[in-house]
């Protein structure tokens, strides 16, 4: 199935599908952990500052019923969302990630919680509102394989995945610990732009004799971009150019070099803006050099509260749009 374009006036709708967690930072020789909103609130709190003119933010979040009400004041609190519909509380309990940093940017990951994923038939009611799709697997099961393809079989408006949590497992006691992912190629094939950082990429390519063979195959789908982040090292991103020669790549490095401070969410906020200035009509390379430049300044600050109060700061100086 080819879906139409969306028709009707006003603005343009991105749908943002994650999971709302509410995060618990402890960082080695800090006096006391942060505890503050994350996962897809610093992708959220990105996008409502960069998302260009003419386009409107649509939340695709399910949120537990014991953190609803606070979860609904903060997405609230968000200027570009244009329609909270699909902010969805449901029965069991929210989402919680404590985040423990043994080093500047090595940490271990302890996950609480049950929030649900988006089936299928969910999305068939979902996609005909929207003109983009914006995709973060915060948990790992925010959609399973068959709704991804319904993704890309039904949905012909711009989409960008950051397959983040598809790679990692959980253990009996919430710890999330790295893993292969056996169907990794088939999920890369269901968004036109996909991001991982460069341990998810090892696992991605595998061990096979040659890993640009499972780089041009994931990129012979609907991918059209495979974005891979290298932390302070800046970012790499891999286009095909032909059918069977090696993917162009190109590096970007984070303008100004690397920087101290609280690296949770940066990521998330650099996938985020640079498909953001990609909807407004910038190139790659510009929008590679504006989502390093945001996701820079994530650095000074710990959660997406504080994030934003940083992203409102630098606009009394500056249009966060230009970042």
């Amino acid at each position: 199935m080819v879906r139409e374009p969306r028709r009707g006036t006003g603005p343009r709708r991105l749908g943002v599908l994650g999971t709302l967690v509410r995060d618990t930072i402890r960082h080695s020789g800090a006096r006391s952990p942060v505890e503050a909103w994350g996962g897809i609130a610093y992708a959220l709190a990105a996008l409502d500052a960069v998302l260009p003119p003419g386009w409107t933010l649509v939340p695709l979040v399910k949120v537990g019923s014991d953190l609803y009400g606070e979860a609904a004041a903060w997405l609230g609190s968000l200027s570009r969302v244009g329609d909270p519909s699909f902010v969805r509380p449901v029965t069991e309990a929210n989402n919680r990630v404590e985040l423990v940093y043994s080093t500047p940017s090595d940490r271990t990951e302890f996950l609480t919680g049950g929030v649900p994923g988006w089936t299928a038939a969910e999305l068939d009611e979902v996609l005909p509102t929207l003109d983009a799709l914006y995709v973060n697997f915060i948990a790992g099961w925010e959609l399973d394989l068959e709704a991804a393809h319904r993704v890309r079989r039904g949905f012909c408006g711009p989409t960008y995945a950051d397959l983040h949590s598809l790679f990692m497992d959980i253990d009996a006691d919430g710890r999330r610990r790295p893993r292969p992912l056996a169907t990794a190629e088939e999920w890369a094939r269901c968004f036109e732009t996909v991001q991982m950082n460069r341990d998810e990429f090892a696992l991605f390519v595998g061990d096979a004799g040659e890993p640009w063979a499972t780089v041009l195959w994931a990129l012979a789908g609907r991918a059209g971009t495979i974005v891979v982040t290298h932390g302070a090292a800046g970012v790499e991103l891999m286009t095909s150019t032909t059918a069977t020669g090696p993917p162009e790549r190109h590096r970007f490095p984070v303008p100004n070099g690397p920087a101290p401070g609280d690296p949770t969410g940066c990521g998330d906020i650099w996938g985020a803006t640079f498909f953001a200035h990609t909807l407004g009509g910038d190139d790659l390379p510009v929008a590679a050099t504006k989502a390093s430049r945001l996701a820079r300044s994530k650095l000074l600050s710990s959660g997406a509260e504080a994030f934003r109060t940083t992203l409102a700061t630098a606009g009394s100086s500056a249009s966060p749009r230009t970042m």
